[in-house]
C-alpha cells in the first residue's frame, strides 16, 4: 500500500494505490510519492522500510520493524540518519479507551499508580505455519501490550519476570512457543504491571487494560462485546463478542493511518517511533529470556 499524489504511480489523481506485483513494487522508491505503508509479510519489513529510507521517504511500518532485536536497531539507526519518519504500527495506543486512559493517569484523576493490568486473550490459535516465523508469544503478541503500558504510564519497564505454558496444540511445543504467558513487570517508579495473553479464549477476542490508583480506578475496552460473563449471571452474556483483532480494533486502525498522514503532511510529530519499537522489542526479549531461564530479568540484559 501507498500513499501519494496520485490513485497509480506517478498520476495526478489524490488516494493510495495497493501495490502486490513485484515489478510494482521495485518501481515504488522512483515513484514520487508522499509516503509508504507497509504491510506485508514481517520477514519484508526490514528490507522495505531500508529501501524506503534510502529514497528519503516517510514510511509507516507495522509491527515489527524487523524479525529481531538487532534487525531493529539497525533501522533505528538507519532513521536517524536519514532524518525521516518512519511510525509503527503499534495501532493500540489509537484505541479511544486507551487514549482517554492515558489521559486519566496524565490528569491526576487516578492519584499514584500501584497496579496496571493488561491482556491479550485472541479466540483461537494461529495456524501451524504461522508458529514457526512468529517470534513467540511475547515477540508477537505481548509486545502490544509492552509497548502500551509504556505508552499510557509514560515510564519505562526496569525488570520482568515471565512464565508460559503449553496445554493445546502441540505445534507451538515443538516450536519452542507456548500457547499462554504471563509477565510481571516493575516499572522506574515502582508500580507493577501484570500481562497476561493466551491463543485459546473461546469466548470471543478479549484486550483490556486496567489501571489502578490511589484516588480512583479505570478499564480500557470493558463494553458489552467484552467476551467475559460476570458471575452470579444477571441476564445474558456479552452479545456479539468480538471475533478477533481486526473487529476490536478497527477504529484504532484508521486513527493511526490518519496519524501518519499528518505524519507525512508535517502537522503531527511521529507518535509511534522506530524507538518506541526498540523499547518494546527488548521487553518482548526481556519475556522471552525469563520465561526460558526461570528468573527476574533486568531490561539492560537485553539492551545493545
Amino acid at each position: 500500500m501507498l500513499t501519494g499524489s496520485g490513485g497509480a504511480p506517478g498520476s495526478s489523481r489524490g488516494g493510495a494505490v495497493d501495490v502486490r506485483a513485484a515489478g510494482e513494487v521495485a518501481d515504488l522508491f522512483s515513484a514520487g510519492l508522499d509516503g509508504l505503508v507497509v504491510a506485508a509479510a514481517t520477514d519484508a519489513h526490514a528490507d522495505l522500510v531500508e529501501r524506503a529510507l534510502e529514497a528519503g521517504l516517510p514510511v509507516f511500518c507495522e509491527k515489527p520493524l524487523a524479525s529481531d532485536i538487532d534487525g531493529t536497531f539497525q533501522i533505528v539507526a538507519s532513521a536517524k540518519r536519514a532524518g525521516v519518519p518512519v511510525q509503527v504500527g503499534f495501532q493500540r495506543r489509537f484505541d479511544a479507551g486507551n487514549a482517554a486512559a492515558r489521559e486519566a493517569l496524565a490528569s491526576g484523576r487516578l492519584g499514584w499508580l500501584h497496579t496496571v493490568r493488561s491482556c491479550s486473550f485472541d479466540p483461537a490459535p494461529p495456524p501451524p505455519e504461522y508458529v514457526p516465523t512468529s517470534g513467540g508469544l511475547f515477540r508477537d503478541c505481548v509486545i502490544h501490550d509492552l509497548d502500551l503500558i509504556r505508552f499510557v504510564t509514560g515510564r519505562d519497564v526496569v525488570r520482568v519476570m515471565a512464565s508460559g505454558a503449553n496445554r493445546g496444540e502441540d505445534f507451538f511445543r515443538e516450536n519452542g512457543d507456548v500457547d499462554t504467558g504471563a509477565a510481571l513487570l516493575v516499572l522506574d517508579d515502582g508500580t507493577l504491571a501484570q500481562v497476561s495473553a493466551t491463543r485459546y479464549n473461546a469466548a470471543g477476542y478479549d484486550a483490556r487494560l486496567e489501571l489502578f490508583g490511589s484516588k480512583d480506578s479505570i478499564v480500557a475496552g470493558l463494553d458489552e462485546r467484552t467476551p467475559a460473563t460476570a458471575v452470579p449471571e444477571r441476564g445474558e452474556g456479552p452479545r456479539d463478542p468480538y471475533a478477533g483483532f481486526l473487529e476490536r480494533f478497527s477504529d484504532a486502525y484508521d486513527a493511526e493511518l490518519r496519524a501518519f498522514v499528518d505524519v507525512v503532511a508535517g502537522r503531527r510529530p511521529n507518535p509511534c517511533t522506530p524507538e518506541d519499537a526498540l523499547e518494546a522489542f527488548y521487553l518482548a526479549e526481556a519475556c522471552e529470556l525469563s520465561m526460558r531461564e526461570g528468573r527476574i530479568v533486568g531490561a539492560e540484559e537485553v539492551r545493545r
